[in-house]
């Protein structure tokens, strides 16, 4: 039977102490690749790009077709047949789904087979979104548990939520998957969620374990909504610049009095919302969907000049200027990634692939050269590396090897 369990041995890892094995030392995570193994992971994810690049070729052949067609009809018919059109109808589905909060957590597991009874083993932790997370499995009443640990960063005192879609997935051999979801509202009273009895543990040993050792345990997190985290506001939005406004964006109920000529300069996404032929073009109050409201606000100081831009803040502000198009505030995060951030190395990297800010990008890759310097720095699942990334290390790697 499945259940939700918050054991002392939870509380010990929320303090980031671990469980002993029998032998009375922590149980290892798989240690890092040789460098023949570590070779031959890069070469297998950079052979991605090839197979991207083709891909790509098609869409932009695809597309051309689609625009001369487009341009064809476009000939046809009047300049003002936008006039009553929805622009967020026809285009919010979509960027709701480029600002959904999702990320994976990925870890393979040595040795699972050796566990005894009450021992667990947990995998590093990862941030995401001013939270780390990490994924814990553990041998209990003759199954496998599997369990995602929460431990936010920068709270504002205790009083945060984070609720959450979970999708637990164990891999194993010949395509076995074994693959259960979950809601689950985290809170400094319960940090972990999971499950007690995720596979029984004889099916884990026969059907998961690769080469006889290795556990790879998956989770997907999409965060759905977080509270608790608010920095103290360095700019007005509210209703107090109502005089110098003239339209309200409303953010999951928060109201945001802005200029629209001053947000068109900045984005082309309300420069088409605001200055197109579309309904909402002459609405005074436009609702946005798929973003959270804190999130927004310091995309707006951002875009009004204020120094928001930190550690714990960083992530959000891109994912709103990503998704409206804000090359400014992009620039300004970039810059302080380069020079002002403390977020660890990996974390550079994978932001800087996702937002496509090469010159981020490029400072990381330079300080890649050796299957050493992979091994130091990069993550042991080398298959969440960016394929175009991981084909310039290869080539580093390759030419030095």
């Amino acid at each position: 039977m499945n259940c939700w369990i918050f054991s002392e041995s939870f509380a010990k890892m929320a303090n980031n102490e671990k469980e002993p094995t029998e032998a009375g030392e922590n149980q290892e995570i798989i240690p890092p690749l040789n460098k023949d193994e570590t070779l031959e992971k890069l070469k297998l994810v950079a052979a991605e790009t090839e197979e991207i690049k083709h891909s790509q070729k098609r869409k932009f052949d695809e597309m051309a077709e689609k625009l001369q067609s487009i341009e064809e009809s476009v000939s046809k018919i009047s300049k003002t047949d936008n006039d009553g059109k929805s622009f967020l109808s026809n285009n919010q589905s979509n960027k709701e789904q480029e600002s959904r909060k999702i990320f994976s957590l990925k870890d393979v597991f040595e040795n699972v087979y050796s566990l005894k009874e009450d021992e667990y083993v947990c995998s590093e932790d990862k941030e995401h979104f001013n939270v780390k997370w990490s994924i814990e499995v553990g041998h209990i009443d003759n199954h496998l548990g599997f369990y995602v640990h929460c431990k936010p960063i920068a709270p504002i005192g205790n009083k945060y939520t984070i609720e959450a879609k979970l999708e637990f997935k164990m891999l194993g051999n010949d395509d076995n998957t074994a693959i259960k979801t979950v809601k689950f509202c985290f809170d400094k009273d319960e940090v972990v969620c999971g499950y007690e009895h995720f596979l029984k543990w004889e099916e884990m040993e026969y059907d998961f374990l690769i080469n006889e050792k290795k556990l790879t345990a998956e989770v997907k997190v999409e965060i759905l909504k977080m509270s608790g985290f608010g920095k103290k506001k360095i700019r007005r939005f509210d209703e107090s610049q109502k005089d110098v406004s003239d339209v309200v964006l409303v953010v999951n109920g928060t109201k945001f009095y802005i200029s629209k000529m001053y947000l068109a300069a900045q984005s082309s996404f309300f420069k088409t919302l605001f200055l197109g032929n579309f309904s909402e073009s002459n609405k005074s109050e436009i609702p946005l969907s798929g973003i959270d409201p804190e999130d927004f606000q310091r995309f707006l100081e951002v875009l009004y000049s204020e120094n928001a831009v930190d550690d714990s803040t960083v992530e959000g502000i891109l994912l709103v200027a990503d998704l409206y198009d804000a090359p400014t505030v992009v620039g300004r995060c970039e810059m302080f990634l380069l020079h002002d951030s403390d977020k660890e190395f990996k974390k550079k990297l994978q932001i800087s692939t996702k937002y496509r800010l090469q010159s981020l990008k490029k400072e990381c890759l330079s300080k890649i050269d050796t299957l050493d310097d992979v091994q130091r720095l990069l993550p042991c699942d080398l298959s969440d590396l960016d394929p175009s990334a991981a084909l310039i290390i290869l080539q580093k790697c390759v030419s030095s090897h």
